[in-house]
C-alpha cells in the first residue's frame, strides 16, 4: 500500500466499509487514551511481527479512536499496546503505518503542538517541515507516509510515541521550563 501526497490530498487503498475498517466481526472500538504518568507512554514500543487478526483489530481501534475531531495521530502506546503501529487523521484522511521508520526530513516548521496524553497543554516546537516514513500496512505490505507541514509534525511526533518519548521531552529553554511547571501543577500537585 502506497499512501502518499496528491494534488487533491492523501491518497489510500485499503479495505474500508463506510470510511472504518472494520474487524471481521464487524465492529471497532475507541479506546481510552492513556495520559502522562503512565509508564506505558515512557516505553519504547515493540516491532509487530504477527499480521494477524489481532493486529487488525488494534489498527481498526486506533483508526477509531484517532477519527474523532480535533485529532491528528495516536501511537498504539496511547491506548496501552507497547507496538510500533500509530494511526493518523489529517485534513479527513486516515491511516495507519506498521513499523515506520523516519527516512528523511527536510527544512523546519515552529508551531504550537500539543498531546491527547497531555490534555489541554501547547507549547511552540521546532520540527521538519516535510517528512518521509516507511514501513508496512496491517497486511505487512510496504507502505509510506509523506506529507508536510502537519503531517510531518505528525509523523515525528507519533514516531516519538513509539520510541517512549513525548513531545514535552522535545521543548528547549524557557518553554521547556514553563512545561515542567504546568506539567508538576497538573499532574504531580
Amino acid at each position: 500500500m502506497m499512501i502518499g501526497l496528491t494534488a487533491a490530498g492523501f491518497c489510500r487503498k485499503a479495505g474500508r466499509t463506510s470510511g472504518r475498517l472494520l474487524r471481521q466481526d464487524g465492529t471497532v472500538s475507541e479506546r481510552p487514551i492513556r495520559l502522562f504518568g503512565d509508564p506505558v507512554l515512557r516505553t519504547p514500543c515493540d516491532a509487530v511481527d504477527k499480521f494477524d487478526e489481532a493486529l487488525a483489530s488494534l489498527v481498526a481501534d486506533l483508526e477509531e479512536t484517532v477519527s474523532l475531531p480535533g485529532r491528528a495521530g495516536l501511537a498504539a502506546n496511547q491506548i496501552g499496546v507497547s507496538l510500533r503501529v500509530f494511526a493518523y487523521n489529517i485534513d479527513g484522511q486516515i491511516g495507519h503505518l506498521v513499523n515506520p521508520v523516519i527516512e528523511a526530513t527536510e527544512g523546519e516548521q515552529e508551531d504550537d503542538e500539543g498531546c491527547l496524553s497531555i490534555p489541554g497543554l501547547w507549547y511552540p516546537l521546532l520540527r521538519a517541515q516535510h517528512a518521509r516514513a516507511t514501513g508496512v500496512d496491517r497486511f505487512g505490505q510496504p507502505a509510506v507516509l509523506e506529507g508536510e507541514g502537519l503531517l510531518a509534525r505528525c509523523i515525528q511526533h507519533e514516531m516519538d510515541h513509539l520510541n517512549g518519548r513525548l513531545f514535552v521531552d522535545c521543548l528547549t529553554g524557557s518553554v521547556r521550563k514553563q512545561a515542567m511547571r504546568d506539567l508538576r501543577e497538573r499532574y504531580i500537585s
